[in-house]
């Protein structure tokens, strides 16, 4: 009884979920990433957003989760939306344990938030829900050389491509900023301080997204030491069909591809 189905109607859905907000309830809006923003982004804005209303979107199959359905349902664009909204909270898990961390979070925050999920069946990288903070980036694995800094689904790639860059000599740090907005800005100037290269990973297009955000904020810092390389989907779209493996390899975020990127950085 607290389960509504509102079909295929998300615009709808998203006014529906304000009116419920206007009544003190606490709404969780739930499908396909593209359908829960794209399509619905106009009711976002003005029924949530502007009014500042506690309703919790949920995005599944963020990125190339779906890629096999072809571009209506590859998610590249949906954090470039919605960040730029006054009162949204974006957050984008780096696996299910976070996704829970989130969502209890979320509950928490009296206004919009956005969680973006992966789809299902993707690596853990914790071992238990992590002490998680909206806004807090969390460090997974320690590093010297270089920092990956990753945002949402790729979090699994990034700890097997800095395992594979250790073998080459060079010693990664990954955190995942599961928060795009707000930013962890304390941490992102302890590692801008730290490191020499700084590479942020999200399975999104590099124009606007978490990528973009960090370079936004770096160009507002007085003389950074580590140079910023961003690694995510190109300005395209994908013609091909193809499984989730597929899109990547074609986009160039697979584990092999960031370690290319990375010596070819370094080198």
């Amino acid at each position: 009884d607290h389960f509504y189905n509102c079909g295929v109607a998300e615009a709808n859905m998203t006014g529906a979920a304000a009116g419920m907000a206007l009544c003190g309830l606490r709404p969780v809006t739930y499908t396909i990433t593209t359908f829960n923003t794209i399509r619905c982004l106009e009711q976002i804005r003005l029924d949530v957003c502007y009014q500042n209303l506690p309703v919790i979107i949920v995005g599944v199959g963020g990125g190339l989760s779906y890629a096999s359905l072809n571009a209506t349902h590859h998610a590249l664009e949906d954090i470039a939306f919605l960040r730029v909204l006054p009162n949204m909270t974006v957050i984008c898990p780096g696996d299910a344990w976070e996704v829970r961390a989130a969502i209890r979070a979320a509950l928490e925050i009296d206004g919009p938030v956005y969680i973006r999920m992966a789809k299902k069946n993707e690596p853990l990288v914790h071992n238990s829900i992590p002490n998680f903070t909206v806004g807090k980036g969390l460090i997974i694995r320690p590093g010297t050389d270089v920092c990956f800094l990753n945002a949402g689904s790729l979090l699994p790639s990034a700890v097997d491509a800095a395992k594979a860059l250790m073998e080459e000599g060079i010693s990664v740090q990954v955190v995942s900023m599961h928060t795009v907005k707000p930013l962890d800005e304390a941490l992102l100037q302890d590692v801008f301080s730290k490191f020499n290269h700084v590479f942020t990973l999200e399975e999104h297009s590099m124009l606007g997204g978490f990528g973009g955000s960090v370079a936004e904020w770096l160009s507002d810092q007085s003389n950074p030491k580590a140079r910023l390389k961003r690694i995510g989907t190109g300005d395209m779209f994908m013609y091909e069909a193809g499984e989730k493996e597929h899109a990547q390899e074609f986009f160039g975020i697979t584990t092999e591809k960031i370690v290319e990127k990375v010596i070819q950085t370094m080198s």
